[in-house]
């Protein structure tokens, strides 16, 4: 007869030996939903997840030049496309794991209203945008603009972010009053968490489709997979709900 202390020991051996480590690239966009998500993950399936955040374009680069992430979470649709077609991602491993929605928000209250007039009136310094080179919700900040035609008046006021979060800590330091970035870093649980904002209505730019892909190295790695999975699966959709992405 096997004793229940042994039975627990050797349980927790055989899902040890099994566990596997994955690496991520993951769009700085996604870090607040991608850290409750990984946690939920590791406690589920015993692997672990070890992320990173940054821009998308830059991760396209490092993993072009050989990165040894082996999951990617882009903050577009076209980068893991552009990676399969590189053949630095496996082919039919690509979906959209979430459409995120740009918002205009300030760290004051009160300070921007609930229709964007507050572009209009330029009562500012200063504009924090995400560079639209290299950051998707950076593109469709300036997709934005063009459409209200008031690019060419503000372009001369942008304070410009390396990525999404550098976008956010500009407009949080005061560096600038006010800047376009994701909702989902200044929304919880069906609600703005500070500031005041205005959500830009999706027809003034172009969706934006997140899409996850498994790269070439991660193959093989059973975490990786189970990973990818994990991100359809109730638990996590509803974890990306709560911070205001489309599913």
């Amino acid at each position: 007869m096997i004793r229940p202390t042994l039975l627990i020991c050797s349980l927790l051996l055989s899902q040890s030996a099994s566990a596997e480590e994955v690496q991520l690239a993951v769009a700085a966009n996604f870090t607040a939903p991608m850290q409750k998500i990984a946690a939920e993950f590791e406690k589920d399936s015993g692997h672990k997840a070890r992320l990173m955040f940054g821009a998308t374009g830059k991760f396209y680069a490092q993993i072009s030049n050989g990165a040894p992430f082996e999951v990617f979470l882009s903050a577009d649709d076209e980068t893991p496309a552009r990676l399969e077609k590189d053949g630095l991602a496996v082919a039919g491993s690509r979906f959209t794991y979430a459409t995120g929605r740009l918002v205009l928000w300030s760290a004051r209250e009160g300070y921007v209203d609930d229709k964007g007039d507050v572009l209009k009136k330029g009562n500012f310094r200063h504009l924090s945008i995400a560079s639209p080179k290299t950051a998707p919700y950076g593109a469709a900040a300036v997709q934005t603009l063009n459409k209200l035609g008031l690019l060419p008046a503000l372009e001369p006021r942008f304070v410009q972010g390396e990525n999404i979060a550098q976008t956010h800590s500009f407009i949080v330091s005061g560096n600038a009053e006010l800047g376009f970035i994701a909702l989902s870093q200044v929304f919880r649980d069906g609600r703005l968490a500070s500031g005041s904002a205005w959500i830009v209505p999706a027809n003034l730019h172009e969706p934006i489709r997140q899409d996850a892909v498994l790269l070439a190295k991660g193959q093989s790695n059973p975490a990786a997979a189970a990973l990818l999975k994990y991100l359809k699966g109730d638990k996590a959709r509803s974890i990306i709900k709560s911070f205001g992405y489309e599913l």
